[in-house]
């Protein structure tokens, strides 16, 4: 199966220089990697208070090697430029709230609402920094309840319903070794008692 090249490969193949060999300058010359004011902490956090905005979206996303990370969005960007307002390593609630607890007070009082999942941490998460806000619980998780608590039900049903076919069967059987049983102890008599 072949797989389309990314970006710096293709870049590199063009020009004809090995791909580590351009990542490295790209991040040590041409961008501004050396200088960037969340280098020291940005394996742990990232932070852009700038992109807070009235409806926020909080989860947890594992972005490499089964790693958790919980991640804040501003719902106004739809997923383009402006959208991460948080990037958290793991999903304890304390390191979370202690993250976004750098962003001002009055700024996150200014959060009208944030979309979460039904998980216990996301909750005290949202109660903690964004006081202000309603926490709405995503349709996602809502329907995959919903589903799940349809799908156990049916199976009860459907279990009850082979039951109840099961022993209509037996009863079936049953009747049907007796009534073919006294068919034959009729027959027996009428041959021995002879047509009348």
């Amino acid at each position: 199966m072949d797989t389309a090249p990314n970006s710096v490969d293709a870049i590199s193949s063009f020009y004809a220089v090995k791909a580590k060999n351009l990542l490295r300058q790209y991040r040590d010359y041409l961008s501004d990697f050396k200088s960037w004011h969340q280098k020291s902490h940005a394996k742990k956090w990232l932070l852009y208070p700038e992109n807070l905005g009235e409806q926020l979206s909080i989860d947890e996303s594992s972005l490499s090697h089964g790693e958790l990370y919980t991640i804040l969005t501003n719902k106004a960007a739809k997923g383009k430029k402006g959208a991460i307002v948080a990037i958290v390593a793991g999903t304890k609630a304390q390191t979370v709230i202690s993250v976004l607890q750098r962003i001002s007070e009055r700024a996150r009082k200014k959060v009208a609402e944030v979309t979460l999942d039904m998980a216990g941490n996301m909750e005290l998460i949202c109660k903690r920094c964004f006081p202000q806000a309603t926490r709405v619980t995503d349709r996602f998780h809502v329907q995959k309840l919903a589903t799940e608590a349809l799908q156990e039900m049916r199976v009860k049903y459907r279990w009850e319903a082979m039951d109840v076919e099961n022993e209509a069967i037996e009863q079936s059987k049953d009747w049907s070794s007796i009534s073919s049983g006294s068919t034959s102890q009729w027959r027996y008599h009428q041959a021995i008692a002879g047509p009348q």
